[in-house]
């Protein structure tokens, strides 16, 4: 995934300034799916722009730009969101660590499970939120508009996350008294 597909993505949600999208961007995407910067999304809106990809609609007080998608802007976004994806690069601190978890004590391993199976607890409760105000919002394209899906990918990726704690504590506890 780009950035420029991130942010065509959201501009088919609306107009928006480059203020607009770095909050878009870290309200709806930062934690669970994309990180950008105010710095990153700034130049890649002028090298839409320039590609024809997006319009500068109002520009208003302080220089402040209102950008659109334009036609070729939707063709570029689904043309790559109907394409194939690209080999995933994964590097996920956290399964690192529980795969080397046999280095620590089983006190030691239990705590960081635990850790582990609190913050899939707090990023469940939060994407459940999310969700139920992206749900109760009216818009035009009505209760899939951009990101729900993803949103209830977390969901249930956070729900899979806890499954996986609750049963390592279990595989953890067995290994202490020898069974």
């Amino acid at each position: 995934m780009s950035l420029r597909h991130a942010l065509l993505g959201l501009l088919e949600d609306g107009p928006a300034s480059g203020y607009d999208l770095t909050a878009r961007f870290e309200k709806s995407l930062h934690k669970y799916v994309w990180t950008a910067r105010q710095s990153h999304v700034y130049p890649e809106l002028n090298r839409m722009a320039d590609d024809d990809l997006i319009a500068v609609g109002e520009q208003g007080a302080r220089g402040r730009r209102t950008y659109t998608i334009t036609d070729l802007g939707r063709a570029e976004l689904r043309a790559w969101l109907l394409a194939p994806a690209s080999a995933r690069a994964v590097r996920d601190e956290q399964v690192l660590r529980m795969s080397l978890l046999s280095t620590l004590t089983t006190d030691e391993a239990r705590q960081l499970v635990r850790g582990y199976l609190a913050d899939a607890e707090t990023g469940h409760a939060e994407l459940i939120d999310i969700a139920a105000a992206a749900d109760a919002e009216a818009h035009p394209r009505g209760r899939l508009r951009f990101g729900r899906l993803a949103i209830e990918y977390g969901i249930r990726s956070y729900q899979a996350q806890q499954e996986w704690a609750r049963w390592a504590l279990e595989q953890l506890e067995a290994s202490a008294t020898g069974d």
